[in-house]
């Protein structure tokens, strides 16, 4: 009987911890906190995506490769996230234009401009 109690009580610790390490909602509302190691632990792949277009960087190769000195760190532009927004699609929307308009809006030397001032 105590063999069985001392199983039931690790199985629900075990248990317990497991589904706080996997409350993705909770850990994607501290993006802005999080540093890049953290974020590529379960991100790496944008570090080998690339685009349809071969002769386009994808978003994320663009900055973390430019000589620029362009944001590279994951929490620079994604400052929150929230999960329950709907598909990953969605998350574009969640870096804030202003974050981009910084450098896009002729606020870094040889970054293209997209936003008009």
């Amino acid at each position: 009987m105590k063999k069985a109690l001392t199983v039931c009580l690790v199985l629900l610790f075990a248990s317990a911890a497991m589904a706080a390490e996997k409350n993705l909602i909770e850990l994607h509302k501290n993006a802005g906190k999080l540093s890049n190691k953290e974020c590529l632990a379960c991100h790496a792949n944008i570090n080998k995506d690339v685009s349809l277009n071969k002769k386009i960087k994808t978003y994320h190769r663009e900055h973390l490769e430019s000589k620029l000195a362009t944001p590279k760190n994951c929490a620079d532009c994604h400052q929150s996230i929230d999960l329950r927004e709907g598909s990953a699609s969605a998350l574009r929307k969640q870096v804030d234009p202003q974050i981009c308009a910084g450098c896009h809006s002729g606020g870094m030397k040889d970054a293209k401009v997209l936003f008009v001032k």
